[in-house]
């Protein structure tokens, strides 16, 4: 595994397979009581320019449970919010912590974080990309739906939505692992040309689409995200152009009986996913929100563990 989690495409199939392992060894241990300071006396500094609930909890929850230590940092009161270049916040960061999280809008944010920093970067979500979110969701399709790893590739991943950043993780998160992935988005918001010639390298595996029944024919897993996320402000504009793109009963019932359901929260009902299928489905997507927790903690050791 490389020294930072940038995108998921800074991961291999082997890499994605031992952090979901370790994950399952460390859920394993919560559910046990079971202590593990993997962590102990490390600091994580976590960076949020944009809100959060999952990210900033779990990632705090687990650094505590791991031994260590969390710093809830605001680019509001950090001099970046002040026009302090990230190569000087980065240097001095780096003499104080273990790690970093970041959770902000531009993607070249956390590359250049990584670059110019001397600790490892974990990104916590940006405009480009989700990893840890995905990771999350292969942990519990694995869960729901595979005895072993390596069944991956008998499923099929349906993404319906924004071709934004959980449409670029679920892509290439899942066609790393052996899925086969339809990803359905309209014609106004669809996923950048990159991810589509990404795509395009696994033959037979991949398809893009603007029809939300054809990408989720026979699909095992469907997930959805909400139309519009923190910083767009086009939300009239998007609720018409993603208004046959809600996963509802009717939808449903073109995926393979036994579909289980994907949703990275917070989710608003009966926009992108019906009230009736969230609720026939909550288990599914509460386990998603929870195993962000496990899946994290399992990249926190990977990268700020002892070598």
């Amino acid at each position: 595994m490389k020294k930072h989690l940038l995108k998921m495409a800074d991961l291999s199939k082997e890499d994605i397979f031992e952090i979901l392992e370790l994950a399952e060894k460390l859920k394993d241990y919560n559910k046990n009581k079971v202590s593990h300071y993997l962590l102990k006396d490390k600091t994580l500094g976590m960076i949020f320019a944009k809100s959060s609930t999952r990210t900033r909890v779990s990632f705090e929850v687990g650094m505590s449970q791991l031994g260590g230590k969390a710093l809830f940092l605001s680019t509001n009161d950090l001099q970046l919010g002040r026009g302090e270049p990230i190569h000087d916040t980065a240097k001095v960061l780096s003499r104080y912590l273990d790690g970093v999280m970041i959770r902000t809008f531009a993607q070249q944010d956390v590359e250049d974080f990584a670059k110019y920093g001397d600790i490892p970067v974990i990104n916590g979500l940006t405009d480009y990309a989700h990893p840890c979110q995905v990771l999350a969701d292969l942990l519990t399709i694995k869960e729901y739906k595979l005895k072993k790893l390596d069944d991956f590739d008998k499923l099929k991943l349906c993404f319906i939505g924004d071709g934004f950043n959980m449409a670029n993780s679920l892509l290439v998160g899942g066609l790393t692992v052996g899925m086969s992935v339809a990803i359905a988005n309209p014609k106004e918001y669809e996923i950048l040309q990159d991810m589509k010639d990404f795509g395009a390298k696994f033959s037979g595996k991949f398809l893009f689409t603007n029809s939300v029944k054809e990408a989720v024919k026979d699909a095992d897993v469907v997930i959805t995200d909400a139309w519009c996320s923190m910083g767009q402000t086009d939300k009239d504009e998007r609720k018409a152009a993603f208004k046959d793109y809600k996963i509802d009963s009717n939808l449903m019932k073109l995926a393979n009986k036994g579909a289980i359901v994907q949703h990275c929260l917070p989710a608003y009902r009966d926009e992108e996913i019906s009230s009736e299928i969230f609720d026939l489905h909550e288990n599914e997507i509460f386990d998603e929100a929870e195993n962000r927790l496990h899946v994290q903690k399992a990249v926190m050791v990977k990268l700020m563990g002892e070598k």
